[in-house]
């Protein structure tokens, strides 16, 4: 169970002395941006992110990789490691790591060395091995550690010299490499890890970060704001125009374009659809869309009756308008989802039919399974926007509506983004709409792991744990020829298909409204968001 000081809600306003914010900002442009983000963070620390709030405000900001996607060809590409090399039966992975990076100064640790291969080992032996002593003095769980299948992977992570690392894996695992460029792989002081053990405050790690990243924290108030300075160290200075960084958290949509309007927000991903014509056409704007790596869906928790039946469940699919949904919802800026991955995954299955929508034989059926006069049942939906669901409310109505037509009574129910995300975890839902994307990796394992047996105290939202399907993955993920992958995917999307442990929605677009004033600023179709690079006119 992922541990409940990840959701900390005490206000944290560290903020540095006037001289050394001077010193920090003396050295790079002196221009603030501003970034409209649409929810609170749930902590700073790497190994506890599994979303993308989480990802833009800790992980694309505070932090660097091993190695990275370059996002114009998905490539991959150097990061804190230089170069690696694989052994021929693809257990054994030696990095190179780059000399000459600096750990954030900040005002609760002075680092002494730069990075090295001791941080490598400790951040990923933290997540490895529950009796190593910061893991024991703070003792949070990892959901990357599980989601990745490192859990089962990772033998060994050593150090063979102050610059070298060497992973040894169990048996050959296809998406190592991936994962690695994951937000929640970001790279950690041990240095900075040891000085907070000595302190017996080890949970600052996830309040007070310490990076290698482009920016460094400054202060953060909770459900307002979170401030960042430019990092004049960074060992890529191109990535660095900025002098500051302002995250103003913004749930509302309207609001946020409203502060777009008014200059209070330079970059904005929330806006309501029905406003983007109209932002499009404004001279002082640029929208910026893509594909998204990314699938907006309805959980089944299996756990509760009667969807642990899956006639049940395949009733309740059948009927959904979806194509309602990508009109009235997405306005038309998404395609209909029928596989748990989107088409821009290699491996997707363009064979993959719904069934067409049938009121009366979905009545039918649901009488076979027991339920001639329906039942009720609670329907989640979240909070505020994602771009995998860009109105949750609307959506949520468009299913209650559709269900009733069958006799099934759903009660809408939210909860503030943290809590909802922790209560899911817990499994309290009868269905939950959620999403997943490919920022952890970009690998057809990234949308299949969440349905693994591994994660049911995570992010398996629908509480599916289902051995054919768990072992045709598990087959895939140690096949490292791409052709075989791609075979038992198309597999494992048809048993997925068959047993509905969850309705697949939309495939979004990823999109942000940007002042004309930003430079740099490209849309991921990791759907995540970056400022490394971007500046202002």
């Amino acid at each position: 169970m992922l541990s409940l000081e990840r959701s900390f809600r005490t206000l944290i306003t560290v903020a540095l002395t006037t001289g050394v914010l001077n010193a920090v900002c003396a050295a790079l442009p002196n221009k603030q941006l501003v970034y409209c983000s649409e929810a609170s963070p749930m902590g700073f620390d790497p190994s506890q992110l599994f979303n993308g709030v989480d990802y833009a405000a800790a992980g694309r900001t505070l932090y660097d990789t091993l190695i990275r996607f370059d996002r114009n060809t998905l490539a991959l590409k150097p990061s804190l490691a230089t170069d690696w090399r694989v052994s021929e039966d693809g257990r054994v992975y030696t990095f190179h790591l780059r000399h000459g990076v600096k750990f954030h100064n900040t005002p609760w640790f002075k680092p002494t060395r730069d990075f090295n291969a001791e941080d490598v080992v400790f951040t990923f032996e933290r997540m490895r091995n529950p009796n190593m002593s910061f893991r024991r003095a703070y003792p949070t769980e990892s959901p990357f550690w599980t989601i990745s299948g490192f859990n089962k992977t990772v033998e060994k992570i050593e150090a063979l010299d102050p610059y070298t690392v060497r992973f040894t894996l169990n048996t050959a695992y296809a998406p190592f490499l991936p994962y690695l460029t994951a937000p929640s792989a970001s790279i950690l002081s041990a240095e900075y890890s040891a000085q907070l053990l000595k302190a017996g405050k080890p949970s600052d790690i996830n309040q007070y970060p310490v990076g290698t990243g482009p920016f460094i924290f400054r202060k953060y108030i909770p459900d307002a704001t979170i401030e960042f300075n430019g990092n004049p160290n960074y060992w890529n200075p191109a990535d660095v125009k900025l002098a500051k960084l302002i995250f103003s958290i913004t749930p509302d949509a309207k609001v946020q374009v409203q502060k777009l309007k008014t200059n209070e927000c330079h970059v904005i991903s929330a806006a309501p659809l029905e406003d983007i014509p109209a932002l499009e056409r404004n001279p002082d704007f640029n929208y910026l869309a893509a594909p998204e790596f990314s699938i907006g869906y309805l959980a089944y928790n299996v756990t509760h009756k009667p969807l642990n039946d899956v006639r049940v469940r395949r009733v309740l699919d059948r009927v959904i308008d979806k194509k309602a949904i990508i009109d009235i919802v997405f306005k038309g800026r998404a395609q209909v989802a029928v596989s748990p991955m989107p088409p821009l995954q290699w491996g997707y299955d363009h064979m993959l039919k719904d069934m067409p929508r049938n009121f009366e034989r979905a009545r039918m059926l649901l009488a076979q399974a027991g339920y001639p006069n329906g039942f009720s049942m609670a329907l989640w939906t979240l909070p505020m926007p994602r771009t995998y669901n860009p109105n949750p409310r609307l959506m949520a109505e468009i299913i209650q509506s559709d269900w009733k037509k069958i006799g099934v009574k759903a009660k809408i129910v939210t909860y503030e983004f943290g809590e909802y995300l922790k209560r899911g975890m817990k499994g309290e839902h009868d269905t939950m709409l959620i999403g997943v994307g490919g920022i952890r990796c970009g690998d057809p394992v990234n949308f299949f792991n969440p349905w693994m047996c591994d994660a049911l105290s995570g992010t398996n939202f629908s509480k599916w744990c289902f051995k054919p399907f768990e072992r045709l993955l598990g087959q895939a993920a140690r096949t490292l020829d791409r052709g075989e992958r791609t075979a038992l995917y198309l597999r494992a999307q048809k048993i997925f298909k068959r047993q509905q442990p969850a309705t697949p929605i939309a495939y979004p677009f990823f999109y942000h409204i940007v002042n004309k004033k930003v430079t740099g600023f490209r849309v991921d179709p990791f759907g995540t968001v970056s400022f490394a690079g971007v500046g202002l006119r």
